[in-house]
């Protein structure tokens, strides 16, 4: 089964075009580079929900948190680099 995960928008990336701005979004303990072209209104701090690379929407900061309670609790935070 595949999940959308929240993470921290840390940098943005402009690209040639809205379908190459990209961003590096922070999950628990790791980083990874991610599509925004779905969210053009995602800044610096804001957190998005991500699936398979890219940013599908923007979620407040208590909803993300709650989901990474939920995983906490389900023990799937070790996979995103979570102790």
């Amino acid at each position: 089964m595949c999940l959308a995960i929240p993470g921290k928008v840390i940098s943005i990336e402009e690209g040639e075009s809205e379908l190459l701005r990209t961003g590096r979004v922070r999950f628990g303990g790791i980083v990874k580079e991610v599509n925004l072209a779905y969210v053009p209104d995602a800044a610096v701090d804001d957190y998005v929900i991500v699936h398979v690379g890219f940013a599908i929407s923007k979620v407040d900061p208590d909803e993300a948190a709650r989901v990474f309670e939920y995983l906490k609790e389900m023990g799937e935070l070790e996979e995103l680099g979570e102790e």
